[in-house]
């Protein structure tokens, strides 16, 4: 009995820990209308089935969650962690994601309790190698105003944050959507991109994943 149990030990596959627990925090708040919304719940559906993405997500066995958020005590985890262990636990994922119901019906830009009940969420994955929040929006802070405070409680605990700006404006130079996550919201080290309406969400939110599951060189 030994033997074999000693047997099997050493012919299992060895068990991979996770790299990286990746939250991805969706802005609901007035400024999305039905129609927005679910481009972005079928946008996130589709970037987690492009083949790129997948087997960025299984190689290192990425935790996954979804929050939506809105304004002052607006903020839901509709989609709980999920490990990416297997091709099939994210297929599953993403039908749960282009299906996920609306949490709020959509108020104020809340910027800041949005990031905050985000990295509470990473208690629940503590063998995580890195916490990243990617949060996509169309606003500026409207309300709550603490969102430099938020940032800087995130950073402190170890806390990536990356966004997606996304620009209702004509294009241009400068879109202050983009401006404001670059300068509020990322971390130092973070990185923010910016889609050009919604019609562009799902496009730039593939590359973006594929650019924070990159493994470095060197």
């Amino acid at each position: 009995m030994l033997r074999a149990a000693l047997l099997l030990c050493l012919t299992a596959p060895p068990v991979l820990s996770c790299e990286t627990a990746l939250l991805l925090s969706i802005d609901v708040s007035g400024s999305i209308d039905r129609a927005d919304y679910r481009l972005q719940a079928g946008g996130l559906a589709a970037v987690l089935s492009d083949p790129g993405v997948v087997e960025a997500l299984v190689r290192d066995q990425v935790a996954l969650a979804v929050v939506q958020w809105s304004g002052v005590a607006e903020q839901a985890l509709v989609l709980p962690w999920a490990r990416m262990l297997s091709e099939a636990d994210v297929t599953r994922f993403a039908a749960r994601a282009g299906a996920m119901p609306r949490a709020f019906s959509g108020s104020d830009t809340a910027v800041g309790e949005g990031i905050r009940f985000a990295a509470a969420q990473f208690a629940a994955v503590p063998d995580c190698h890195r916490r990243v929040i990617d949060i996509s929006g169309d606003g500026q802070e409207n309300a709550g105003f603490t969102d430099a405070r938020a940032r800087a409680e995130a950073v402190a605990a170890g806390i990536t944050i990356n966004a997606i700006a996304i620009a209702i404006e004509e294009t241009g130079p400068a879109i202050p959507i983009t401006t404001y996550y670059r300068r509020w919201i990322i971390s130092p080290g973070g990185f923010v991109v910016t889609a050009r309406g919604l019609q562009d969400y799902a496009e730039t939110l593939r590359l973006k994943l594929l650019r924070e599951l990159a493994r470095p060189i060197g």
